[in-house]
This record gives C-alpha cells, structure tokens and sequence, in this order.
C-alpha cells in the first residue's frame, strides 16, 4: 500500500511535466508560426510588398487643379478628386480630431498598438478594432480588398508589416498627413482638401473643431456617418459630438468647449466638385480638349523602351493656372442667368399661340427632320445602336414616358415626359454664349458657352458659328479707314446703293436696303455706324471691295476658309463664332494690334516644375489711328445708335418694353460697341468694348428657326446687350477688378478729323477732308 502511494507520487508530477511541456510546445510553435508567416510576408511569399522607393513614393490618383488668374479652384480633372495638402495646411483641431478618434496612442507606438491589439484579441474585437492609423494607412495605400477569411487574415499581416515599415520611413506628422489625403468622403471628395471644399466650402485650415469632428467622424464609415444625405444627418450629428466628447477625454479641450460645440447646429456648405459642377464648365471642358492636345505635343519622357511617355490629366497632379478670373466668371454667369430667365418668359409668352412653337416660319416636314435629327444625335440613339437594337424600336422608345430631371430658369425639376417631348422641351429655350477678353495680353477673362452645361453642353462660345449681322459692319469700316483715310465726319447720301451683277462676284445686281426702311438725306459714317445704315455699308463695299476686308479678318485671327469674297458679308451673312469676334474686336482696343486669346498662363507638375509659361503671339493689323477712328465711329453707336440704352436715357427709336430690371443702365463712361441682329431674328449679338476689356454676347435659338417673330424683341440691343450691361455693372460695382471707365487712348500722331463739331480746318488733321464723300 505504502508502495503504491509512494509511486502514485512519483508519478503525478510526471504527468503535470507532460501537460507544462506540451503547453510549451504549443506555445512555441505559435511563436514560431507566428514568426515564420511575418518572415514568409516579409520576403513577399504571400503577394508582393512595397518597396524602398515605392514607400518613399507611394502611387496615388492625383487630381489636376485648375486655378482662375485670382488663385481660386475653378475645377478638377480627375479619376479621383484628390488634391495632397502638407501637414502644415491642417488645422491643429483637426489632426487632435482624428487622433482621439481613431488612434489615442498615436504618437506612443511604432505601427502596431500593442494593448490594442491584446485587447482586440480579448474582446474578439466588441471592444473596438486594433489597427493604428499607420496601419489604416498602409491598408489604404498597398491593399485590395480580400475575398475571403484567410485571404484577410494574410493581409492583416502585410499590413503590420508594411505599417512598421512606414514608422522607420515617416514622421508622424507625415503619416497622418498621408492618412487624411488618400481617405475616400465620398461625393468626389477624396482626400482632406477636397472633402473640406466640397462640405464646407474651405480650406482644411480655415475648418473650426465642430467642422473637424464632422470630418473625423466620416472616416470610421463616410456613408453612415455622412452629414450630406437626408438619411444619415441626425446619424452624422451624433457621431459628431462623440468626437468632440473623445477630444475631451484625451484632453485636447475642455469640458465647457466640449458642451459649447455639442449644442451647434451641424452646419454644412455642399458644394460639389463633378465635373458639370463650379463655375466656368464651358471653359473647363475647352481647357480639357486644349490639355489633350499639349500632352500629346510635350511627352515628359521616354520609358525603357525608348517610347514617348506622356502625362496623364487624371492622375498626375497638375496645377493648370488659368487667365479666367473667378470674380468675373462669377459676374458672368450671374448677369446671364438673370436677363436668359426674364428673356425666356417673353419668349415663352410669345409662343402660346404659335402652332409650330418653338419654331416658326418652316413646315410640319422640316420640324420633323428637326427632331429625327435631334433623336439621333441623342445618347440614347447611340446606346440602344450600340446594343443593336433596331431603329424601329429606338424610335419606339421616344414615344415612351419617363421619369426625368429637367432644366428650369428656377432650378432642376423632376417630371415624367417622353424623350421625344424633351427634345421639343430643350428646342423652346433661347440660348446665349458671352466671352469676356483682355486685348492688350489676349487673356480670357470670363466664358459662358450656355445656359447650364449639365443639360446644354454644346458650347456657344467655340463651338457654334452663327450669322453676326451688322456686327461684322466694323471690319468693313476699319478696311475703308485704313484704305482711305475716312473721317467719322465725312458724309455721304443715305439712297440705294447698287454692286451690279458681274461685279465682285455678284451673280445679279446687289442693292440692299435699310433694315428701317428709311432712306434719304446726308449722313456721317458716325450716324451710319450707329444706325446699321446698309445703303453707306454697300457704297462702302463698293469702293473698297470684299477681299481686302477678308484678308483683314485673316490678320485678326479669323477662320476665312469659308466666308465668301461677295459684297454680301459687308451686312454680316458671314458664320463667326463668339470666340473669333472677341478675338477680332480685341485688336481696335489695342492700338491695331492683335493678339492671340489666352487661356493658360502655367501648367506645374506635382513637384512645382514649370511645365508651360504662355507667351502671346502679337501681330500688327492696322494703323493705331485706323484702330482708333474705328473706336470712335462705334462710341457713336452707345451714345445715340442702337446701344444708347445703356445710357441714362435711351433713343425714342430704339425704346422699348423693359425687359431687365435696371433698364436704362446709366453708363456715363466711354464704350465703343455694335449691335448686331440677323434675318428674322435668329441671332442677336453685342460687342462692347471699354479700354482694358471686351466682351461679346451672342443670343439664339438652337435652330434658326427658333425666333421672336418681330424685331422689338428680336434685336441685339434686347437680346444680347442687356447681358452685357449686367455684367459690365457687376464688374465696376467690384473696385478689384479695375475695369476701365477712362477714354480711348488717343494715337500721339492722330491726322484724322473725329470732332464733328469743329469745321475741317480747325480739326486736329494734317490734311484738309471733304464733308461729303463721292463715291
């Protein structure tokens, strides 16, 4: 008995030996498997980890910035819309923020937080998660998104490793810094500086604490915790004053800030960064197609292969510095906005008895070649082709209803329409297109190619040629001055004038006649100018003929390819577009010289090379004194022609019915303009120029066919000049902008007669002019 106790004793502690040594065994080998899979990810067995130089120069998305000449964001191009900012650029309240949010010990540990991790583990992760910011970091950077537990589990792993990796490599105030640009807030908002611009319409280091906490409280889940939408507002203000409470618990404020903060309002500035959001879309759409043609011409090097490689707009984090100024881009659209929305409800009032509304004067035939045309150009001919879907049943479905998100002048409207009766409903709206321009550094200062880009993207500032009508007087004039020396002063009879048939290209005899209806009598090319007198337009022609005026228009930058050498386009049956008018107009502000519009000054790489510096090209046209007597020929037209509205009294001739609120716009300052109006109404123009700026409004239809059916209403002068004075009246009223409202500056060596008051001999001239021309 004594025995066998004794060997019982003997061999318990045996049988605990064998359990502590098996504990240790297995505890080892977890260590040991646990090292060995860290070793394995370190050596890259498990998938490829970054490198040295791929973790000083992680790979990212980075948004091409586009700046107005005054330093302001007028837009992105993007695949995502992130813009990196420095540490520096970060309110301290927002990295406290995000630090007792997300990672407390932050500044403690070396990638891994080990207490977290232990209690993680303890918790199973009820308790919060273990990953560090720097962890969060390098998932975001080097990671995709696991398809299952094990693949999860591994990649946990890269991420410790990777993590640890960027502590040797970074300051903490780079890490976080890093952390903030490459996090997603959704609605393009990628990275801290877009997502501070788009909720809140600032810098990240303008955000007060109560806008941090809103930031910090996104990134746990930006969608749930999205202080945006509807549905998660009250979700988002609550996980906001959490943030607020953790800052006080980590002691980054105090309790009495924290209670303060908690009880404001959650106040959120949305302002969207898509790409038919912001303002100047027509001008960031031209810039996106003149930023293709540049990368295509200057690739920034060859690769391995010896191959051109090239930048790319959506990813390489340009910074293209415009010549728009945003104050006056802003003015812009604001003046267009506001006299298309009063000019449209005439136009609509106009139309309720129209038959054919909105077109007139053409057959049931010709409206539904309009429309068929319209359907095919749609996107949703060409998807349903694409699917090869038959054109029967393309056609088909126009005629079915649908929901839809219209254009109003008073906002977007849902509604349910057929494609088809959409189409009808977008042909009713007039349509505008205005450039503003610096003439003597060619700088484009503000474009407004229609009325709204989301829904009307064809752009009438480079797009669309239109007739100019009398708006292409000028030219004629200018060519006569320079050719002939004339005076403003010099008279000639106001009677039908005849270019017989055979002559300059003429197939039968041209005699056109006043759009008044008025003849007879002696007039000064002043009057004539300011009256769009045709009769002094076709003598005019007739003595210097059409070609000399083509090559002019040549030397001022336009297209003459296809503008006919006939008498006819001294009354304006030549297609320009608005952008070749400015340019043109520009070069009389100019002393006669012409210089090519500008839209980019500099294009910057991500590292602040200099990439492109714009230099003007410059081109002498006229004389500065033809240059001049032209301006002072079209100042007849604002002083007393079909522009003297935007006096303090207008013409009895040209009054009218007021429009726009403000009419008349009491301008007392120099401005040398001219209106122009086409056949039937279809177009309205005004160019206006004052000393350091010229602006041109185009007004129409998208058809020809969509018109005002009488002149009262048809005309440039209510049409296209009302937009002009708004946004003239805008620019003075911001002392800023140092818009002009000085004289011309008068050529030192003036010989030609421009002071109609004073007889010929006592007029500032070398030579001595006739006061009635003959020819």
């Amino acid at each position: 008995m004594a025995q066998q106790k004794k060997a019982t004793k003997k061999k318990q502690p045996q049988g605990n030996g064998k359990y502590i040594k098996i504990f240790w065994i297995i505890f080892g080998s977890g260590i040991l498997a646990a090292f060995l899979v860290f070793l394995l990810a370190g050596w890259g067995v498990f998938g490829k980890l970054p490198t040295f130089e791929e973790l000083e120069n992680p790979e990212n998305n980075l948004a091409t910035e586009i700046l107005s000449s005054d330093g302001k964001t007028l837009g992105k191009f993007f695949n995502e819309n992130r813009t990196p900012v420095k540490y520096e650029d970060l309110p301290q309240n927002l990295v406290d923020a995000v630090v007792a949010t997300e990672d407390r010990r932050f500044y403690d540990h070396a990638g891994i937080d080990g207490r977290g991790t232990a209690r993680a583990f303890a918790y199973l992760g009820s308790k919060g998660g273990a990953s560090t910011i720097t962890q969060q970091l390098a998932k975001l950077l080097f990671s995709e998104a696991p398809s299952s537990t094990v693949e999860r589990l591994i990649q946990k792993v890269k991420e410790w490793i990777i993590a640890t990796r960027l502590e040797r490599q970074y300051t903490k105030e780079e890490i976080i810094t890093m952390y903030l640009n490459k996090q997603d807030f959704l609605y393009n908002a990628v990275g801290i500086r877009s997502a501070s611009k788009i909720y809140f319409g600032k810098e990240p280091k303008e955000l007060k604490p109560e806008e941090s906490a809103v930031i910090a409280a996104m990134l746990k889940n930006p969608s749930l915790y999205n202080p945006q939408r509807e549905s998660t507002k009250d979700i988002a203000f609550r996980r906001r004053n959490t943030v607020l409470a953790l800052m006080e618990e980590t002691g980054k404020i105090s309790q009495v800030q924290k209670d303060s903060l908690q009880a404001l309002p959650m106040e959120i500035e949305f302002s969207p960064e898509g790409h038919a959001d912001g303002i100047a879309t027509y001008f960031r759409e031209y810039l996106r197609a003149f930023m293709k043609d540049w990368i295509k011409e200057n690739p920034k090097g060859m690769d391995a292969d010896g191959n051109p490689e090239y930048y790319n707009m959506y990813r390489d984090g340009l910074v293209i510095t415009t010549t728009i100024d945003s104050r006056m881009q802003k003015h812009a659209e604001e003046a267009v906005t506001e006299h298309m929305s009063n000019l449209q409800r005439e136009f609509d009032k106009q139309n309720k008895n129209n038959k054919t509304a909105p077109f007139r004067d053409i057959t049931q035939e010709e409206t539904e070649s309009i429309i068929q045309s319209a359907m095919r150009n749609s996107d949703r001919w060409r998807k349903m082709k694409a699917k090869d879907i038959s054109e029967a049943d393309i056609k088909k479905s126009f005629k079915i209803e649908t929901d839809m998100r219209v254009f109003t002048w008073q906002g977007e409207r849902d509604t349910i329409m057929t494609p088809r009766d959409s189409i009808l409903y977008y042909k009713r709206f007039l349509q505008t297109g205005l450039l503003s321009m610096d003439p003597h550094t060619g700088e484009v200062k503000a474009w407004v190619g229609g009325n709204d880009y989301k829904h009307f993207q064809y752009d009438h500032v480079k797009q669309g040629k239109r007739q100019v009508g009398s708006t292409f007087k000028p030219f004629l004039y200018a060519t006569a001055i320079d050719q002939l020396h004339l005076s403003p002063c010099d008279t000639v009879p106001n009677v039908l004038h005849c270019i017989p048939a055979g002559e300059m290209g003429n197939t039968k005899d041209w005699c056109p006649e006043n759009s008044s209806g008025e003849m007879g009598g002696m007039v000064t090319l002043k009057t004539a100018l300011a009256e769009s007198i045709n009769t002094v337009s076709a003598r005019l022609m007739h003595r210097v003929g059409p070609r000399p005026v083509i090559e002019l228009l040549d030397k001022l930058g336009v297209d003459t390819q296809n503008i006919p050498a006939v008498p006819a386009i001294a009354l304006g049956a030549v297609d320009l577009s608005l952008f070749e008018m400015v340019s043109a107009y520009s070069a009389f502000a100019n002393q006669g010289v012409h210089v090519s519009p500008q839209i980019v000054t500099t294009i910057v790489d991500k590292n602040g090379t200099i990439l492109y510096q714009s230099v003007p090209e410059t081109r002498d046209v006229i004389s500065a004194e033809s240059a001049y007597v032209t301006l002072n020929l079209m100042e007849g037209v604002t002083q007393y022609g079909s522009g003297a509205r935007l006096r303090s009294g207008a013409s009895n001739r040209y009054d009218y019915k007021n429009v726009v609120t403000g009419y008349p716009y009491g301008f007392t300052n120099p401005i040398a303009g001219k209106t122009g109006t086409t056949q039937n109404q279809s177009d309205g123009w005004f160019m206006g120029i004052v000393p350091n700026l010229v602006t041109g409004v185009w007004v129409g239809g998208d058809n020809r066919s969509i018109h005002f059916p009488g002149i009262r209403y048809g005309q440039g002068a209510t049409m296209a000049l009302p937009t002009w004075a708004l946004y003239m009246r805008k620019c003075y009223a911001d002392d800023e902008l140092e818009v002009s409202k000085e004289a011309f500056k008068k050529p030192d060596n003036l010989s030609i007669r421009i002071d109609c008051s004073l007889p010929p001999e006592n007029a500032n001239t070398n030579q001595e002019l006739p006061d009635e021309l003959d020819f």
